[in-house]
């Protein structure tokens, strides 16, 4: 990827006041990086003693205020809130007349673009939507980790100029979503960041009940490895028992987490399907050895403790829908889960990709 260029004086925004509305984890970051960039935190605000803390230690002597006030002290507003308050919140602030005309709002919700702020620019806002890729801490790691950070940039035209300059002044790398595109931008993060945290947390445990003294220390080079290949060569990268068509090996394992974790089997059986059909679709899984495969899978499937299912059909060879997913898959819609994992903080979620509870929530609040 080629760095981005530097940017003109002409297109650099002008020395700001910033201010905070949302003290979760991505704000206080936000802001704390805008501060090296020459800007001025003024005010924030925050409700939960988590929040106060956040705010003390990465924006020192800014005094925490209501969400009114901060928008009375600021030239640019972030609007760091939990996507589910995002619109609530601008309405009220919209109606109570806190806008200003001219005033930049920004929010970092990955599931949003603009139409949103559309409340507070009609008040005469100027709407930008600015989401890191990134997992956030609530730690002054978070500000060095936005070097180089992708941000999922929505803006009205006049002001998208605006809006990358004040993410690479940030430190991040623009990337431009269509308003249309925000909420598959923000699934396929989710997917990615928030769905990989728990791929790994329940390995590791399954490792510590084969008798693994050190998981993460097996995993670290094994999924750094993965990660890498992945990011390199897409589906080519595929390995192991499923991309093999090693049924036999596929049963063992189902047989062993039955019976040593039977909450697992239903998203080893979901990933499985899933990874036999990009297999199939790209040759790595021979079509004679992944009769016996998705056979097994099927199986599984009608196994004790799952719900019966059909054999795949079409969708088993990378042609058709996707067989429908077991309660509590990820794929299910019984199971509750959302790109940015709350950190039970009133004021804004941890990103991850959000995120993913940005971050990859993504960027997280």
């Amino acid at each position: 990827m080629n760095p981005t260029p530097p940017l003109e004086a002409q297109d650099r925004p002008a020395r700001l006041t910033v201010g905070v509305v949302g003290a979760g984890r991505v704000g206080p970051a936000l802001a704390a990086a805008l501060k090296l960039a020459g800007h001025r935190p003024v005010a924030v605000s925050g409700v939960s003693d988590a929040s106060v803390r956040r705010a003390a230690e990465l924006l020192p002597d800014v005094p925490l205020v209501t969400p009114a006030e901060v928008l009375a002290r600021a030239d640019l507003v972030l609007l760091t809130v939990p996507d589910d308050a995002l619109a609530d919140l601008v309405t009220g602030l919209a109606e109570t007349g806190a806008v200003r005309p001219g005033q930049l709002l920004v929010h970092t919700s990955g599931r949003y673009g603009t139409a949103v702020l559309d409340p507070a620019t009609r008040a005469g806002g100027l709407p930008l939507a600015l989401h890191p890729a990134m997992t956030f801490t609530g730690t002054s790691v978070d500000v060095q980790r936005l070097a180089g950070c992708s941000f999922g940039v929505t803006a009205p035209e006049e002001l998208r100029m605006a809006a990358e300059a004040l993410v690479i002044e940030m430190g991040g790398e623009p990337e431009w979503i269509a308003e249309s595109a925000r909420p598959l931008y923000h699934a396929a993060l989710a997917i990615g960041a928030n769905h990989l945290v728990t791929l790994v947390a329940q390995s590791m445990e399954l490792l510590a009940d084969a008798g693994v003294r050190a998981p993460d220390r097996m995993l670290g080079p094994l999924l750094g490895a993965a990660l890498d290949n992945a990011l390199r060569s897409g589906d080519a990268a595929l390995t192991g028992p499923v991309a093999r068509g090693d049924a036999g090996t596929v049963a063992a394992h189902v047989a062993e987490l039955r019976r040593h974790s039977p909450q697992s089997v239903a998203g080893y059986l979901a990933m499985a399907r899933t990874t036999a059909d990009r297999a199939l679709a790209h040759g790595l899984l021979k079509p004679e050895l992944a009769e016996d495969l998705l056979g097994v899978l099927a199986d599984a499937g009608n196994g004790p403790g799952t719900a019966a299912r059909p054999a795949p059909g079409p969708a088993a060879h990378g042609t058709g829908p996707a067989a429908p997913a077991t309660p509590g898959s990820p794929e299910s819609p019984d199971n509750p889960h959302d790109h940015d994992p709350h950190d039970h903080d009133p004021d804004g979620p941890d990103h991850g990709p959000d995120t993913p509870d940005h971050g990859p929530e993504g960027g997280d609040r």
